[in-house]
């Protein structure tokens, strides 16, 4: 048993993690069950330094934040309830439930756009490592991954990268792969929520802008 889990946590855990796998271990866009158990792992060293007490909400957010993700299922208000049914049925109290949905409804990049969205510091952990996993080396090959699977350009200079998008904009396909990296992926690090998630994120960072740099030399034939 994980150390500060009940005997009942864990048995719940078990069983989310199990349904996780099941909703999302074919998934080719880069949100598969690995990046779940990333997660889950992230979450968890951060939850060990920061102590909110809240190991259990933690562990399960991690793993069932992207099961209800529109981007990722085509009904998301049928996921929701599902999911919901299915914590139900393992006897997760109605507290623990209201406080897992809390997280997952309201952590994601696209619905932060344009507003903030106020999270629990349970809920700051999670986004925290499922942030953590979208930057680094790891970022830049589900960055590719995805672009891959949406078909989007790897890159053109004639084309800046956006800001300031709504979530709409944001969701469209017709910016490039490598433009992610301005949009999204280079501001995540002084989005942190956690000192410790600052911390982690530093490395990573570096890691994607000596990619990018050799990335633009290999481009323009300079390298």
């Amino acid at each position: 048993m994980a150390e500060g889990l009940t005997p009942a946590e864990q048995t719940q855990l078990d069983k989310i993690e199990s349904y996780a796998r099941q909703q999302l271990g074919s998934d080719r866009s880069g949100h598969d069950f690995f990046h779940l158990e990333r997660v889950a792992k992230l979450a968890d060293r951060i939850e060990l330094i920061e102590q909110t007490g809240q190991r259990f909400i933690v562990l399960a957010a991690a793993y069932l934040h992207d099961v209800i993700d529109d981007k990722l299922v085509e009904d998301p208000e049928a996921a929701h309830a599902a999911l919901k049914e299915q914590l139900s049925s393992w006897d997760v109290n109605e507290d623990n439930v209201a406080a897992i949905f809390a997280i997952i409804d309201h952590m994601s990049f696209s619905k932060n756009l344009g507003q903030h969205q106020a999270l629990s510091p349970a809920g700051q952990i999670v986004q925290d490592a499922d942030r953590m996993d979208a930057i680094g080396a790891i970022g830049i090959a589900r960055t590719l991954t995805y672009g891959g699977h949406h078909d989007r350009v790897l890159y053109d200079p004639e084309i800046e990268p956006r800001h300031d998008m709504t979530k709409a904009e944001y969701r469209k396909a017709d910016g490039t792969t490598i433009n992610h990296f301005y949009e999204k992926l280079l501001l995540i690090k002084d989005q942190m929520n956690t000192v410790t998630a600052r911390k982690m994120a530093e490395q990573r960072q570096r890691v994607m802008l000596d990619f990018l740099r050799e990335f633009k030399q290999e481009w323009n034939g300079e390298a």
